[in-house]
């Protein structure tokens, strides 16, 4: 190959300025949309006084949200086709704006849930469509770096979020931190307006209503058991197995259609490609263990250190500066010499900083715990995105947007069952230390920390049980590698610039001018 011609490579590899102005309007709704999952936690004492309820019922001005958007995403795909992807990007936009309003103007803890609701299905709209938007945009072969310029806000979620929550909450007002969103939204709905390219609506199939209603009712039903398990005190209770047994037999149902039918709500039979599939289950196992480790770890700076929210949320920081610095140059890197040679790597360093966690107490130097932090941020950073890259780069592209929505419904999903399984094992812990009912447990611990007298030794038992159950997330952690040996690790093939695609076929048979880059084998 000639220098001239490496030269036109780097040309066609570079994201182009209409790439990118398309990058920086996906980017501003999907910061709004994951900003608001982490900023609300910092807030939930406050409300929990502003309307003098209970923890556990105020805790659903969070959940309700998660539950919201695991529930929209499955429509996603069939609203791409059928509307356009601007057109229902605007949309998505236009509810998380309505939402945020009315929930900072909300007069009651009911009110302020469903507002959070209607906020959800916005947001879960948003990251789906705005990932499809901008892969096409791209082409195949730059989806590595695409997935690094959607890794910002990810990044500036979990650790801008508790910074901005907590200063918010002290300084201005609880209502502030969905007025925030307001200013946010207005720009991200003009510019989305006049950036995005237009794209047509296509004549699209019969939309599988029936499945809607076995998919989304059975997520909902299924995280919302799993979540009800530590408030109930165990799987036992009414509340907890019986929403868990529905939405199981719900899911299993649809995926038994699924098969059968010919336009699905999701497209199982892209989980015949060998690496969709291995990715697919590698990001659900990632999801499950890393999203469930990062809900203790500002609950540790909290409970066991002391900390103030603003400060546990600053301590987070490392975390985030870890990623931002192999970020890019793993997106990168997974074009050139395939994802699997780059997430293998990534998750022995989340592993690593894991471990560190797993041995914690309740004096453990700062200068240990900020280390771990910018290691499994490091990891972070050279995993997630490439695992996406992955899943995405065989396809062809009209599979694109059906793709896009079943990973970011295993992400949410694992994500959300991650949550709730860590929570499960620390309130087990806890309570099994400090001698109370499981439902009992972080309330006895944090009343024993709050004790001059018991302070010292409560401290110990609390981060015995913290690094218990960051022990579990590292042995889940752990079997992320299997799934993810079977990654590529060689690059896609780029599309032939002659303008000659040949007579390829998709994954179904039937020919496509605009296929995606066939994965060479390794």
């Amino acid at each position: 190959m000639t220098t001239s011609q490496l030269n036109n490579d780097s040309v066609e590899d570079r994201l182009d300025s209409g790439v990118l102005k398309i990058a920086a309007v996906v980017v501003l709704g999907s910061i709004m949309a994951i900003l608001d999952v982490t900023v609300v936690n910092v807030a939930l004492q406050a409300l929990t006084l502003e309307f003098e309820t209970s923890f556990d019922t105020i805790q659903w001005v969070a959940t309700g949200y998660m539950l919201a958007l695991a529930t929209v995403i499955p429509v996603t795909g069939w609203a791409s086709d059928r509307f356009g992807t601007k057109r229902l990007y605007l949309l998505a936009i236009t509810l998380f704006l309505v939402g945020s309003m009315l929930a900072g103007m909300a007069w009651n803890v009911e009110t302020l849930i469903v507002f959070r609701v209607v906020q959800g299905f916005g947001g879960g709209m948003l990251m789906p469509a705005g990932m499809t938007i901008l892969t096409r945009a791209a082409g195949p072969h730059r989806v590595g770096r695409v997935m690094a310029v959607l890794g910002v806000p990810m990044l500036l979620g979990p650790i801008g979020g508790p910074i901005l929550g907590g200063w918010l909450v002290d300084s201005v007002s609880w209502r502030w931190i969905f007025y925030i969103n307001v200013p946010i939204g207005i720009i991200a709905l003009i510019a989305a307006w006049r950036l995005l390219p237009k794209d047509d609506p296509e004549p699209a199939e019969r939309f599988d209503f029936a499945g809607m209603l076995m998919l989304s009712p059975g997520l909902a039903m299924l995280i919302y058991g799993v979540s009800e398990i530590p408030g109930a005190g165990g799987i036992g209770a009414t509340g907890v197995w019986l929403p868990i047994v529905l939405g199981a037999g719900l899911i299993v149902g649809f995926v038994l259609r699924a098969l059968r039918i010919d336009n699905p709500l999701v497209d199982l039979r892209l989980f015949r490609d060998r690496t969709f599939a291995a990715a697919s289950a590698t990001m659900a196992l990632f999801a499950v263990a890393f999203f469930g480790a990062m809900l203790l770890l500002p609950t540790y700076f909290l409970l066991v250190r002391g900390e103030s929210a603003l400060q546990a949320g600053l301590l987070l920081a490392p975390q985030g500066l870890g990623a931002m610095l192999t970020m890019p140059v793993a997106g990168r890197l997974a074009d050139r010499v395939g994802p699997g040679k780059v997430v293998l790597p990534g998750l022995g360093l989340i592993l690593a900083g894991l471990a560190m966690f797993s041995q914690v107490g309740p004096v453990t130097p700062y200068w240990q715990l900020l280390a771990a932090l910018f290691v499994m941020g490091m990891g972070l950073g050279a995993t997630m995105m490439p695992i996406m890259s992955a899943a995405l780069q065989t396809l062809t592209s009209k599979n694109v947007a059906r793709a896009s929505t079943a990973l970011n419904i295993i992400q949410q999903t694992s994500g959300a069952i991650g949550s709730a399984v860590m929570s499960i094992i620390l309130a087990g812990l806890l309570a099994g230390k400090f001698g109370v009912p499981t439902s009992q447990g972080q309330l006895a611990a944090t009343g024993a920390l709050a004790d001059p007298r018991t302070r010292d030794a409560a401290a110990v038992l609390a981060a015995d049980s913290f690094a218990t159950t960051f022990t579990w997330a590292v042995v889940l952690i752990a079997l992320c590698l299997v799934p993810a040996l079977f990654l590529p690790r060689r690059p896609a093939v780029r599309p032939d610039r002659s303008g000659d695609t040949g007579d390829r076929g998709d994954a179904d048979g039937t020919g496509d001018a605009e296929a995606a880059p066939v994965m060479l084998p390794h």
